[in-house]
């Protein structure tokens, strides 16, 4: 019978880390507490803000016809009829409603109306100097959608003015059967008798994101961007490439190039909802901190163009289009994009869906942009790796290499504070254990290659 044994060359460089627990992050399947410490600080909130002024017909009340009105009130008083003040005011109101054109009249001159809406979602950078991948949809709205939204804010504003002047002027408080009905008069009245302009629409992008301040808070911190290159909303291909200012130290994400997940693959899921953002019991700061979410891939599908689709059940809302979708190694297999819709007009939970990076790929190349990890990225990276499997020693070294490149790195100095308080409290259990499991390895292959020779010496001529 012959023997063969793999000689010290069959041996990776990696098959050392691999002994000693820990390959580099990309080589190895991540724990979600790993895949979310590796690439939060590279997930950013996109925000578009269009700004507008609305000009608006202004109204007036006809007095002869109001006074009218109130005097046949009076006479129903004087017949002996007894009203409350409150159903006087609903007969007032009711009137008002019905005969809108009787009691409104317009004016030539307008109102100016500031307006402002903005549009939220997600985005990651995929360069350190500042590139971020994102939906199409998110900075690039219909004009006529945007001029709806824009004349509804006006309109909900200027309506909310008119009714707080009119409790002022009758000296009464509304109820909220009675502000409704006044809030339908107005919005017919401005439906059928008053024009609204819209003028001087503009657009900003910002990217927002946490940064570590020198006293070691954490600040946000809210850049201009501007779009290198866009798709289409879907059912187009709703990729966009921004560019934002950075000196080559920013944190990035890795993007996988296998060209799709499979079915049953467990994803990664990191974005900004809305219902989280705009929590009223969720602090401002706390904003910006992405949240992850988890699921598998529940199928591979196609657009109604032909291009892939990758569903998923991962949870998502509004606020996370254009996240990032991470496999088990952390690199980036897709964009979250759009959901189902329930019969409700609701999301469907569950049912959602993420553009792959291929499709990414195809404008990246076409820009002539390439996505790279940068380098304090993948320092960091390692550093996330020690301090997780608890190398606080070696974890500390590669934190402050980060600081010396980015001071500012997000969420560094928690890392870095944490890791010298279990370092003082000695609770460093496996600071020096990377020697002793690359010792062990060392006799293991010595053995090995003693065991080698020994039987090389008793193989049959």
């Amino acid at each position: 019978m012959k023997i063969q044994l793999l000689s010290l060359r069959a041996f990776p460089v990696w098959s050392l880390f691999f002994l000693s627990g820990i390959l580099p992050a990309g080589a190895q399947k991540l724990t979600a507490v790993q895949n979310y410490g590796i690439n939060r600080p590279g997930v950013v909130m996109v925000r578009t803000v269009f700004s507008a002024d609305v000009y608006v017909n202004n109204m007036r009340l006809d007095s002869r016809n109001f006074n009218h009105l109130l005097d046949s009130l009076q006479r129903i008083d004087s017949s002996g009829a007894i009203y409350t003040p409150e159903q006087k005011l609903d007969i007032v109101l009711t009137q008002i409603r019905d005969n809108p054109n009787r009691f409104f009249k317009a004016s030539f001159d307008y109102i100016k109306q500031p307006e402002e809406i903005t549009s939220s979602g997600t985005g990651f950078l995929i360069t350190g100097d500042g590139y971020v991948a994102t939906n199409c949809h998110l900075i690039d709205r219909d004009k006529a959608f945007i001029r709806r939204q824009f004349i509804l804010s006006a309109f909900q504003q200027i309506t909310e003015a008119n009714i707080s002047a009119f409790e002022s002027a009758w000296a009464t408080r509304f109820s909220d059967q009675q502000r409704s009905l006044l809030y339908n008069t107005y919005a017919s009245v401005y439906s059928r008798l008053f024009s609204m302009a819209l003028y001087d629409l503009k657009k900003e992008i910002f990217i927002e994101y946490s940064a570590d301040s020198q006293s070691g808070s954490t600040t946000p911190v809210k850049k201009i961007a501007h779009i290198i290159i866009k798709g289409q909303p879907m059912p187009g291909k709703d990729i966009a490439i921004l560019k934002m200012d950075g000196d080559s130290t920013l944190p990035t994400l890795k993007i996988a190039r296998d060209d799709l997940p499979r079915v049953g693959e467990q994803l990664f899921v990191y974005g900004f909802p809305g219902p989280v953002t705009n929590n009223n019991y969720v602090s401002s700061e706390s904003a910006i901190e992405p949240t992850l979410t988890t699921g598998i891939v529940s199928a591979l599908k196609k657009s109604v163009e032909g291009w892939p689709l990758i569903q998923m059940d991962a949870n998502i809302n509004r606020g996370s289009s254009g996240g990032p979708v991470c496999n088990e190694k952390g690199e980036v297999v897709g964009l979250t994009t759009f959901g189902s819709i329930e019969n409700s007009g609701g999301l469907a939970a569950g049912l959602n869906f993420a553009i792959p990076v291929s499709i990414l790929e195809e404008y990246l190349d076409s820009a002539d942009v390439v996505a790279h990890p940068s380098d304090v990225s993948l320092i960091f990276e390692e550093a996330v790796i020690f301090y997780d499997r608890e190398y606080y020693k070696e974890a500390l070294r590669k934190f402050l290499e980060v600081k010396e490149i980015n001071k500012n790195f997000p969420g560094l100095t928690v890392y870095i504070q944490d890791s010298q308080r279990r370092l003082t409290q000695n609770d460093e259990r496996k600071a020096s254990m990377i020697r002793y499991d690359l010792l062990v390895f060392g006799l293991l292959l010595f053995i090995a290659l003693l065991l080698f020779k020994f039987l090389r010496k008793r193989k049959p001529a």
